[in-house]
């Protein structure tokens, strides 16, 4: 694939799981990276590792901290060119225990974080002169594709972030900037080993057990692994996926 040399990729979530996996790949590919979350001295550890990286400490659900962020982007390595909208979380429970704070939590945090993100950034990617190596690509999940049972509040909010991307790819489109979503099925990340222990805890069942279930969802029966996604946008970034917008691709084995 073509070098990302003279790219700035910001993407947030980086820490740790695909967000730090798609740090890792951009900056082999030559990108100056900038990665966000809220946990400073693990994005740190990460940035530590890739030759130019910068790590900025944000909370995406507020637009002040967002705005902030891409200042700090810019101190770092300039405009940013690329933008990988990571960050998220997940917590569970049937619809009858699902009170309005869990639901707030996830709409902030899955689908708010993410639009505030792009929203912060726009300027950047639209700036002139026109350059069709731009982009922006938000982390969805299969889940905003699709139902899964006690995770009403996550669906709804990873499926709004697979209609804003369809959005404004739409909106951007002939800006040579490209929006697309990336729509992991169950992943080998620090969240999912959260996931799998509150669902141990809950139900009674072995954390093997539940790890297993997880697996057999995605349609080749195991867990993705954070660098296949991170591939994948690695790929979007490309000259090559220049044509590629306002879409939602699945990477879960087969299963849309």
């Amino acid at each position: 694939m073509d070098t990302l040399a003279g790219r700035h990729a910001l993407v947030t979530g980086g820490g740790s799981g695909i967000g730090a996996a798609v740090a890792r790949m951009l900056s082999e590919a030559g990108a100056a990276v900038t990665l966000v979350g809220r946990r400073g001295k693990r994005l740190e550890d990460a940035a530590k590792t890739m030759p130019k990286a910068a790590a900025v400490v944000a909370d995406v659900t507020r637009e002040e901290d967002c705005a902030a962020m891409i200042q700090a982007a810019h101190e770092a390595h300039g405009p940013v060119d690329i933008l990988v909208a990571n960050a998220g979380a997940v917590e569970s429970a049937p619809i009858v225990a699902t009170d309005p704070a869990l639901w707030r939590r996830m709409i902030d945090v899955n689908l708010t974080g993410a639009f505030l993100t792009a929203k912060a950034a726009l300027a950047d990617l639209v700036r002139e002169p026109v350059d069709e190596g731009r982009r922006v690509i938000f982390i969805a999940s299969t889940a905003g594709l699709k139902g899964y049972a006690y995770v009403a509040a996550y669906c709804a909010a990873k499926h709004g972030v697979v209609g804003l991307a369809r959005a404004l790819g739409t909106e951007l489109a002939g800006t040579g900037i490209t929006v697309n979503a990336v729509c992991p099925g169950y992943t080998e990340t620090p969240m999912l080993a959260d996931s799998v222990a509150d669902v141990a805890r809950k139900t009674g069942r072995s954390a093997q057990d539940v790890r297993a279930r997880l697996a057999h969802d995605n349609a080749h029966r195991r867990l993705v692994r954070p660098e296949e996604v991170a591939a994948t946008v690695r790929f979007l970034c490309s000259p090559a996926a220049a044509s590629i917008n306002a879409q939602a691709i699945c990477v879960a084995g087969g299963q849309a």
